[in-house]
């Protein structure tokens, strides 16, 4: 039984964050904010969605054609919010099969 507590505490620290971030309560929220993996997790995606939302302003300032927006530097900021998408991507993958490798744990 002892292999088995440490498990259900994972278990339970797993079930708290999913918690927090399905819409917690605001203490939940500042705690996440301070630090820690999952305080970290929310900082990297909002600076995903900050070189995203760079990039189709951009996007939209050389469509309408304003002065100084060149064409190259859309496509290079297009491509770095591309990037960085993909790589989001990728670790939600890796964080999605973490936990399944968890739960399919067998004592």
């Amino acid at each position: 039984m002892s292999t088995i507590s440490p498990i259900e505490g994972m278990l339970q620290q797993l079930r708290g964050l999913a918690q927090a971030a399905g819409g917690g309560s605001p203490a939940d929220t500042t705690a996440l904010q301070s630090g820690g993996f999952a305080g970290e997790l929310q900082r990297s995606l909002k600076r995903i969605n900050a070189v995203q939302e760079h990039a189709y302003g951009l996007a939209e300032a050389f469509d309408m054609g304003k002065p100084g927006v060149s064409l190259n530097d859309v496509m290079i900021e297009m491509q770095k919010a591309n990037i960085s998408f993909q790589t989001g991507v990728q670790v939600r993958n890796r964080l999605v099969t973490a936990y399944q490798d968890i739960m399919n744990m067998t004592v």
